[in-house]
Order: C-alpha cells, then sequence, then structure tokens
C-alpha cells in the first residue's frame, strides 16, 4: 500500500519532510502530523507495527532522544531506530491516561504511576549515560537572571535552588526533566511509560517535583494541583513513594516552580500563575515542617 505522505516545508522542522525517513526505514503513516515548537510527529506503521517517528532540529530534543535510547525501554518508550534529526518510537495505544484519573477522582493512583516510573528511569544503569546531558546547575539559569527584576516570591526561590544545588548530594544521575502527567502515557502490555524527556543531570528529586504543578498545567480549568490539601497529600504521598525527604522535596518544588514561572513570564504568559501559587504553597509550609 502507499504511504500518505503529510505536506513538507513548514510542516517540519527546518522545513523538512517526512518522505526520506519514510523511504528509509520502511515506514507507513498512519495519520496526520502532530507539530510542536521544536520538531514534528508522525503516527506511522512499521511491517504492520503501531511507531511513532519524530523529526527535530533543536538540541535538547537531541539530548532527550539520546537519552531515551540510553533508557533502552525501561521505564520510557522504546527507541526503534535513530539517526541523527530523526527518531522512530514505539506508539502508546492504550486508552488509560493520567490527566483523566487526575480528574476523575483517581489522583493518588496517577501519583504513584508517575512515581514508579521515574523510579524505573533512575535506576542506575551499567553503561555510561549521554554527555551532553543538561546540568540542573545551567537549567535553572533563568531563574538566577530573571528572578532580581521579577520580584516578588522568585527572589526565594532562586535562593532555594542556589542552596539546593550548592548541597547537592551524590544522588546525581540522569533526569528526565519534564515528568508530567501528559508525558507519561499507557502503552498497554508494557505499563505507563515516559516520552518526551529533556535530557538533564541533577538530583533525583528534581524530577518528583515537576509533578506538582500538574495537570494544572496543561489544563488551567483544573484546580487540582493548586488544592492545597491536595498539595499535602501529595507532598507526604509522593516523599514516602520515593524515599525523599519531605522538607528537601519542598524545596525542589518551591525551587522548580519558581523557574518554570520565570519561563512563563518572560513570554508575558499568564500561565505563571500555576507555579507560582502552587510555589507559595511550598515555601509556607517550609516553615512548619522541620528539616531532617
Amino acid at each position: 500500500m502507499a504511504s500518505k505522505t503529510p505536506p513538507a516545508g513548514p510542516s517540519t522542522p527546518a522545513g523538512a519532510s517526512f518522505d526520506a525517513v519514510l523511504a528509509r526505514w520502511q515506514l507507513e503513516a498512519d495519520g496526520e502530523p502532530i507539530l510542536t515548537a521544536t520538531g514534528a510527529l508522525l503516527p506511522v506503521r512499521q511491517a504492520g507495527v503501531a511507531a511513532m517517528l519524530k523529526l527535530f532540529s533543536d538540541d535538547e530534543e537531541k539530548t532527550g532522544a539520546a537519552l531515551l535510547s540510553w533508557w533502552a525501554g525501561e521505564g520510557a518508550a522504546r527507541v526503534l531506530a535513530a539517526d541523527g534529526g530523526a527518531i522512530l518510537m514505539e506508539r502508546a495505544e492504550g486508552r488509560r491516561s493520567l490527566m483523566e484519573m487526575s480528574r476523575n477522582g483517581c489522583d493518588v493512583e496517577a501519583c504513584d504511576i508517575l512515581c514508579d516510573v521515574a523510579s524505573a528511569l533512575h535506576r542506575k544503569r551499567p553503561h555510561q549515560p549521554p554527555s551532553t546531558l543538561i546540568p540542573l546547575e545551567t537549567r535553572f539559569g533563568a531563574l538566577f537572571e530573571n528572578a532580581p527584576a521579577f520580584g516578588g516570591i522568585l527572589p526565594a526561590c532562586a535562593s532555594h535552588a542556589r542552596a539546593l544545588l550548592a548541597s547537592a548530594d551524590d544522588d546525581a544521575r540522569p533526569l528526565h526533566g519534564d515528568l508530567h502527567h501528559a508525558n507519561v502515557l499507557d502503552f498497554e502490555g508494557r505499563g505507563f511509560l515516559a516520552i518526551d524527556p529533556k535530557g538533564l543531570w541533577g538530583e533525583r528529586a528534581f524530577d518528583f517535583a515537576n509533578i506538582f504543578c500538574n495537570p494544572d498545567g496543561a489544563d488551567p480549568a483544573l484546580r487540582i494541583a493548586r488544592n492545597p490539601t491536595v498539595f499535602d497529600r501529595r507532598l507526604m504521598q509522593i516523599a514516602k513513594r520515593a524515599a525523599l525527604d519531605p522538607h528537601r522535596l519542598l524545596v525542589w518544588i518551591a525551587a522548580w516552580c519558581g523557574l518554570s514561572a520565570v519561563w512563563f513570564m518572560r513570554d508575558n504568559n499568564r500561565l505563571s500563575e500555576i507555579p507560582l501559587e502552587i510555589a507559595n504553597h511550598a515555601l509556607s509550609r517550609l516553615q512548619a515542617l522541620p528539616r531532617r
């Protein structure tokens, strides 16, 4: 059967076309392209098996693709082929959604799944990780640079981030960098697995802090993550499930939310209100929760 090729030109990164990759890897298009800020995705089939093709030109995407390959399908989508700015992955076809779980009163279950996926990703492996992983010190540069000008609680968030990075333990490892409800999908028999890593390097608690802004970040109409009762329950649940110090996890939440808010504020995006509200929860609780 002839492949249905999506249009080339502006629909793919840097004006690239899917055509060459479809031919090289013997793929058949199986849906419409999905465009992102840094690349383009296309559902495909290879010898009848569902997969997802991704084209990209952004350096961060390249680093994430290298980390996805390094994980070798443990806790993350399996990479079937990779070549420069293209990657072919197994496709999630399950019907379960962590977003819907949280939306429908099953946030505890969704958070447990996120913690289990993170633990699988963080597991020590015998082979060396990609050399291009981005240190958390570099990642937090935007917060350190912009906090003084933006003011409010951001200088406090930046101060906490500096303290965390200065006191980092020996627990550094490859990090997903954007672990949340929309980036952990149902792969049916393989369970829930992560997609779209950013490819960071640092203390594993950072990945768990990412959970706390969602699913509100993907759907601002929700007030699940921002609900103080949910926040407190998640703090204890995730700290226990991931064997983390609740105090240090709170500090990471404040630091991460400050960074997330800065990214939005630089674009004059009102979504900054979500991480700022959650950062306030974390900062207020830090005053009451003793250090271990």
